[in-house]
């Protein structure tokens, strides 16, 4: 009896010794949870014996697009040294695709998966809008994504400007471009100097001066009023000069002086 007692008044002093947050701690029914917690291992084990299986080693690189500058061979070599040993469902899709783009002359790359064991990558190649320093291009966007061209196409403009504003330069040679073909006339260099001055040059060798301020006016001006007489007498101009508030001056090639003309 005794030490019956003894026995109670120990549990009692262990149940008082317990935190109070753990005595209030609710019973874990466990023989209710382990049937549960068993079909959740199950299936677990089910996924990834089924990974395992789905993850078989890539055999075969399916490349479309429409190549000029870019070798198929080159875009595999590429997906074959990202893999790194990875299969068809553990590959990282966006790392391979920044290696396809990281090749000269590649714009874009997209990559799927294509089973049992092969990958589909498609591949955008570069369009030069324009030419930027000593052989560089630069694309739609203004990015110069190579350098040290040899053999440029002839048709491009030149963009001559401080570093950093490729993109404000390719975009206002886009615009001007697609206006001054409408009229009759190609641009042949679009040039921005360090003071903040803009000048045309056309293909004809007849300079067009825009100056810093009120630009696109400037050339809204020389389009609607200027742009004819250019044309019909190419041969005779040296340059336009559009930097007045209401006319134009052109400096004649024979040597007169510009004749200003509202």
């Amino acid at each position: 009896m005794i030490f019956r007692r003894r026995k109670s008044a120990a549990r009692n002093r262990s149940k008082a010794q317990r935190p109070g947050w753990l005595a209030r701690l609710p019973a874990i029914p466990w023989k209710r949870i382990a049937p549960t917690g068993a079909v959740v291992l199950g299936v677990v084990a089910v996924l990834l014996v089924l990974r395992m299986s789905l993850d078989q080693p890539v055999q075969r690189v399916a490349i479309s697009g429409r190549f000029q500058r870019v070798q198929p061979l080159d875009v595999e070599k590429a997906v074959r040294d990202a893999l790194h040993g990875a299969g068809l469902v553990s590959v990282d899709l966006q790392h391979i695709a920044a290696a396809v783009e990281a090749i000269p002359w590649v714009d874009r790359a997209s990559v799927a998966r294509s089973w049992p064991r092969a990958l589909r990558v498609q591949v955008v190649e570069q369009k030069p809008v324009a030419r930027w320093g000593e052989g560089g291009l630069v694309n739609v966007r203004g990015k110069v994504f190579v350098q040290g061209v040899q053999h440029i196409p002839a048709e491009l403009p030149e963009l001559v400007g401080p570093q950093g504003f490729e993109a404000e330069m390719t975009a206002r040679c886009l615009d001007v471009q697609a206006r001054l073909e409408k009229s009759g006339m190609r641009l042949a260099r679009l040039t921005l100097d360090e003071r903040g001055a803009w000048e045309l040059t056309l293909d004809n060798g007849i300079s067009l001066r825009l100056g810093r301020q009120d630009v696109d006016a400037r050339f809204d001006r020389f389009i609607s009023a200027a742009a004819r007489v250019v044309v019909a007498r190419a041969a005779d101009i040296a340059y336009v000069d559009m930097r007045y508030a209401t006319g134009f001056a052109i400096g004649w090639r024979s040597g007169a002086s510009g004749v200003k003309r509202g």
